[in-house]
């Protein structure tokens, strides 16, 4: 059957059996995250088609958030029934802190970890494709992040101990995985919060045609994630070497930096240093503190560095962290004690 013929189904097979295939330095199945939209129908399809001699499993979160979602979640799981696949449903008992989107898209990914370690999947599979890709990068150009963010989603990250998220799509338009979805009369859904106007991300949906117009198509905004992550790769693992270089031996919890040292980097290394810093001394890793770029420039490159070349005391807290320099030009980074009634500063 040629791609013609099957609405392209090689390339979603291509896409996935590198992740399909059983890893012997780590057992385990791998979890397919299904929403039951045309995406990630095509990744429950397409990944039971190629098989690759490894345990599929598949999930649907239920965010809770309309009342169809308990019907979607069940029309997924007639489809995996057919495909000779065990489902899942996810419910999200906690009501949503914050904007409804970011704290549904945290609470999902927290269901399907916990869910791929109690059922042993090392892998999480989902469905995300280069339009979202793109209009994940437009966001965050939007809001004024730098290389890191620009980079756009990872085709593959960490997501808990063991277990890795995996986006084997992130390089296919969206309009594949619909003919895939059409090819095979499989029946998939629409989320009308995909249209609904009071979120960004589908407000920037519906300027993208007229973006592309001007030049600023899909393709060349996941072209420049790709450079960006590529470029932001060779960069943190210079960041890492340079903070392996500059620690001091220091208390449990509590990160001791040669000043002179970082002074004595580029400003891009400096930041990174000074993030890693920030990250590992975090008390609780799962606390949903914002990193903006902003912040952590003005406390690197506005506080911490004249203070360095000056000799000067500074003390700053970000991200939970308490940031100090010493009479002898090391910086000192630890949580910070709370406080109460009071906002973070940088």
């Amino acid at each position: 059957m040629t791609s013609s013929d099957d609405g392209g189904g090689d390339r979603l097979a291509r896409a996935l059996v590198p992740y399909l295939i059983p890893d012997p330095a780590a057992a385990g199945g791998v979890l397919l995250a299904v929403s039951g939209g045309p995406d990630s129908t095509a990744l429950l399809h397409a990944a039971a088609a190629a098989g690759g001699g490894i345990a599929l499993a598949v999930a649907t979160v239920d965010h809770g958030l309309r009342p169809e979602a308990a019907g979607e979640a069940e029309a997924v799981a007639a489809l995996a029934r057919t495909l000779g696949l065990l489902h899942s449903t996810l419910r999200w008992e906690t009501p949503p802190q914050g904007g409804i989107q970011a704290a549904a898209r945290a609470a999902r990914y927290r269901l399907l970890a916990a869910h791929a370690a109690e059922i042993g999947a090392r892998r999480v599979l989902t469905a995300h494709t280069a339009d979202d890709q793109a209009e994940t990068v437009l966001m965050r150009l939007i809001a004024g992040s730098g290389p890191a963010g620009l980079a756009g989603m990872r085709r593959e990250r960490p997501l808990a101990e063991g277990i890795r998220l995996v986006r084997p799509f992130l390089g296919l338009p969206k309009a594949a995985l619909v003919a895939y979805c059409e090819a095979h009369a499989l029946p998939f859904l629409r989320d009308p919060s995909n249209a609904d106007d009071r979120f960004a991300r589908t407000r920037l949906r519906t300027l993208m045609p007229q973006l592309a117009t001007e030049g600023l198509t899909a393709e060349r905004l996941t072209r420049l994630a790709g450079r960006l992550a590529r470029d932001e790769t060779a960069l943190a693992q210079a960041a890492a070497g340079l903070l392996d270089s500059v620690r001091r031996p220091a208390p449990s919890g509590t990160l001791i930096l040669d000043g002179q040292a970082l002074l004595a980097a580029p400003e891009a290394l400096a930041l990174r240093v000074l993030d890693l810093a920030l990250e590992a001394v975090q008390p609780d890793p799962c606390l949903a503190v914002p990193r903006r770029l902003e912040r952590l420039e003005r406390l690197v490159l506005d506080a911490l560095r004249p203070a360095l070349a000056k000799g000067e005391r500074l003390r700053r807290t970000l991200r939970g962290a308490m940031i100090e320099t010493a009479p002898d030009g090391t910086i000192r980074v630890a949580p910070a004690p709370p406080r109460r009634n009071s906002e973070e500063g940088s």
